[in-house]
């Protein structure tokens, strides 16, 4: 992430990327790009048949019936959600906090994002009496809500909603006549599979509920852009899919023909695919754990990160340690603790959080190490909170925040 200007904070692109996992590249993954590399024929809009199909194969895998005319593909979430919802139209109703990356493609657009605020127990979904009633007042004004977009395993608070509390939140979706397009992303970095179940609103709602995989979450690097979106099996799904791939042709948004290769071959998630993304995944959350224990311990709040590569902090019991050291808002304290840390630290209002509130994200891939040796042995470590980089990275962590206290 850019550090930006104080004349220059607000523009999309100093946006923070998403946290990148640190690893080497999987070798299979770099043989299968060798291959295709000497492709020069473009993919069409929307993706290739092999690709597709195997994008339905990752689907039914997670219990999903997915046909390849119901799949469109794109060079990344964002070329991919931007074009879904320009061919649907309508205002949007976010989350609060989302991704940094969701509100500007909504005004990017020219339509009006509303966000509405997520439970207390975990982010990703609206509160789903707090989503009724923002609708109904929206409507009242004059707004035109037509879409929810929200994630299952979210970035920027890491957690996974309850399966009940999703589906209340679909019921109130339903009721209120919004489309739901649901950023799956990140389902494959959940940390403790067998205790947290993911559940996707295409389950609940499968003729009102578009699904979006971006692969760099857990099956790609982040410089192969590929994602995939799976539309409902109906005549509206159709239209809606028909309308996607006009706005892809348009602006040339297809996937490179070498990385849809990868990407067919990493939706197959043969054996060392799928076993790095569970290793990955492992080493995350034993990481993000031990830095969540660092951030209680000094005072701080934060939800017991379950998925992805980052946790999501609240330092608002060190306000006043915090304001000592000139910190009084989000901004500033991204400002102050990447300083400290040596390492991004995206502050909340980059997610659509309030600017008062001292929030920020905090990426567990830098507590791997500084060299591509030192994070693969993290990654094969038996236990890699016992590796002396790790653990002087995260008491580095403790220390920054205990001097707050």
């Amino acid at each position: 992430m850019q550090r930006t200007t104080a004349e220059g904070r607000g523009p999309v692109r100093y946006g923070p990327p998403a946290p990148q996992p640190g690893l080497p590249v999987l070798s299979e993954l770099i043989s299968v790009l060798g291959a295709a590399a000497g492709r020069s024929s473009p993919q069409p809009p929307g993706g290739g048949a092999s690709l597709r199909e195997a994008a339905c194969r990752y689907w039914g895998r997670r219990g999903l019936a997915t046909s390849p005319e119901h799949v469109a593909a794109g060079p990344g979430a964002p070329a991919l959600l931007l074009a879904l919802l320009g061919a649907h139209g309508g205002d949007v109703m976010l989350p609060r906090p989302c991704p940094a990356w969701w509100t500007p493609q909504v005004r990017l657009l020219g339509r009006r994002a509303y966000h509405v605020p997520t439970p207390a127990e975990c982010g990703g979904v609206p509160d789903p009496y707090a989503l009724l009633e923002t609708v109904r007042r929206v409507r009242a004004e004059g707004g035109d809500p037509r879409v929810l977009l929200l994630s299952v395993a979210d970035d920027p608070t890491a957690t996974v909603p309850p399966p009940e509390l999703l589906r209340e939140a679909c019921e109130a979706a339903h009721s209120t006549g919004l489309f739901v397009v649901s950023d799956e992303s990140w389902r494959d970095t959940v940390h403790r599979p067998h205790d947290d179940l993911v559940l996707s609103p295409a389950e609940m709602l499968p003729e009102r509920a578009a699904v979006l995989v971006d692969l760099s979450g857990a099956l790609l690097p982040a410089g192969w852009p590929a994602a995939v979106v799976r539309f409902p099996d109906t005549p509206d799904g159709a239209r809606l899919r028909a309308h996607t791939l006009d706005v892809l042709t348009a602006t040339g948004a297809m996937v490179a023909g070498p990385v849809a290769g990868a990407a067919a071959h990493a939706l197959d998630e043969p054996d060392a695919v799928a076993a790095r993304a569970r290793a990955a995944a492992r080493l995350h959350g034993l990481v993000a754990a031990a830095a969540h224990r660092e951030i209680r311990a000094a005072g701080a709040l934060a939800r017991p990160p379950q998925a992805g590569r980052h946790l999501y902090a609240d330092l608002g019991p060190l306000r006043s340690g915090l304001a000592r050291n000139g910190v009084g808002d989000a901004m500033e304290l991204e400002d102050w603790l990447g300083v400290r840390l040596g390492a991004p630290t995206p502050g909340g209002q980059r997610f659509a959080d309030e600017l008062g509130a001292l929030r920020v994200r905090l990426s567990t891939g830098p507590l791997l190490g500084a060299t591509p040796e030192e994070r693969l042995a993290a990654l094969t470590a038996r236990d890699p909170l016992e590796l002396p980089h790790v653990r002087s990275a995260l008491d580095l962590l403790g220390s920054v925040l205990a001097g707050l206290a």
